[in-house]
């Protein structure tokens, strides 16, 4: 039984085709325990080939899933992810689609193919946002041949399309300038999960200190979580060091706001006393004290360009695959200054009570 163009295979057919009941091609359908392990492979392999969709009512349903191949939205993934949502739900309303949330570690069975798994969850496509180091799981849904495309990531992949920000370039230029203001001692902070995207703004750290013979230091390049704590983590640690930091490159907002509170729980000033350039997805560098400079990607257009290519591609009127890289945009505010006459150390005494040596500062 293959899939007819232009048609949906229905329940009542499955089950015709199998000799079953409707019933039990439901149950099926719906990985009810009742059903024997045999005659649900022979279900799901069926709907496979037939290009079953479930229906409400009599419509088929209109409806594209944005997939989370691991664990879903974190807290530290901070404005990245409801800026995306935002893109995404205008993209998708242009052909009134609507979006279904989807946990592919929590709800996909072991003997159920990923094509096998959305059509019983009942969309037509996925938006794929990875976040682990590699697109595995999406590389695998393309190769399936199931409407997809990834988004914050990229593949070489030839089946795989993705929309993802060029950050590289804009990383090399955030560093460069921290080093003409006089910066040697700069330190990276990066996210703990090494996607594409923070692997493109690593290398452009390394490649502008390199390029002006400065040497890297495993001491002065930190992996932490994405969040408020992690910023602060990096800077009690960067402070400590013997010959500390003046400046930071920090690649992802949450850590950013972290840091700088962390200073401010310190009396530590920024740019005074310590330079500090992060990232930005939407508008979180205007919510702070300084308003940070940052290299700033448009989270939203990602998720907008996303759903308008897949609905398009579901209606039929888009072919191929998408590639599209964002450029990110660098933006100068107030958390970046000169380099300051010697830089701030944190010590601790033995009650673990952290003081701040502060260099002499002229009495005005």
């Amino acid at each position: 039984m293959k899939a007819k163009p232009g048609q949906q295979a229905s329940i009542r057919e499955l089950a015709l085709e199998l000799g079953v009941s409707t019933a039990t091609v439901s149950r099926a359908l719906n990985n009810h325990p009742s059903v024997s392990p045999d005659t649900r492979a022979r279900v799901l392999e069926l709907a496979d080939q037939a290009g079953y969709m479930p229906r409400v009512g009599q419509r088929f349903r209109n409806v594209v899933g944005l997939a989370y191949p691991s664990n879903p939205v974190m807290p530290e993934f901070g404005s990245f992810e409801s800026a995306m949502l935002g893109g995404v739900m205008k993209g998708l309303d242009a052909d009134r689609y609507d979006l279904a949330l989807i946990d592919i570690h929590r709800d996909k069975h072991r003997d159920e193919s990923y094509t096998q798994f959305f059509r019983r969850k009942g969309v037509r496509g996925v938006i794929i946002r990875p976040v682990s180091p590699e697109p595995t799981i999406a590389e695998t849904i393309a190769e399936e041949g199931f409407p997809c495309v990834m988004v914050a990531d990229r593949s070489d992949h030839p089946n795989l399309g993705f929309v993802c920000s060029d950050s590289g370039r804009d990383s090399y230029r955030a560093v460069d300038h921290l080093i003409h203001l006089g910066h040697k001692r700069i330190a990276l902070v990066c996210h703990a999960v090494l996607d594409s995207d923070h692997r493109d703004r690593i290398e452009g750290y390394r490649r502008a200190l390199q390029d002006h013979g400065i040497e890297t230091s495993p001491e002065t390049e930190l992996f932490l979580p994405a969040s408020m704590e992690g910023g602060a983590e990096a800077i009690d640690r960067l402070l400590s060091l013997e010959d500390p930091p003046t400046a930071l490159f920090i690649t992802n907002p949450v850590p950013t706001v972290g840091a700088l509170h962390r200073c401010l729980e310190l009396g530590i000033r920024v740019p005074d006393d310590l330079s500090i350039m992060g990232f930005d997805d939407s508008n979180a560098r205007s919510r702070t004290y300084p308003r940070y400079s940052a290299v700033c990607q448009n989270a939203e257009q990602f998720g907008y360009d996303a759903a308008r290519w897949l609905t398009r591609r579901l209606e039929g009127t888009e072919t191929g695959v998408l590639r599209v890289h964002r450029p990110t945009t660098l933006q100068f505010n107030r958390s970046t200054g000169p380099v300051p006459a010697k830089a701030i150390r944190l010590a601790s005494n033995k009650s673990d009570i952290v003081r701040v040596e502060f260099p002499k500062r002229p009495r005005k």
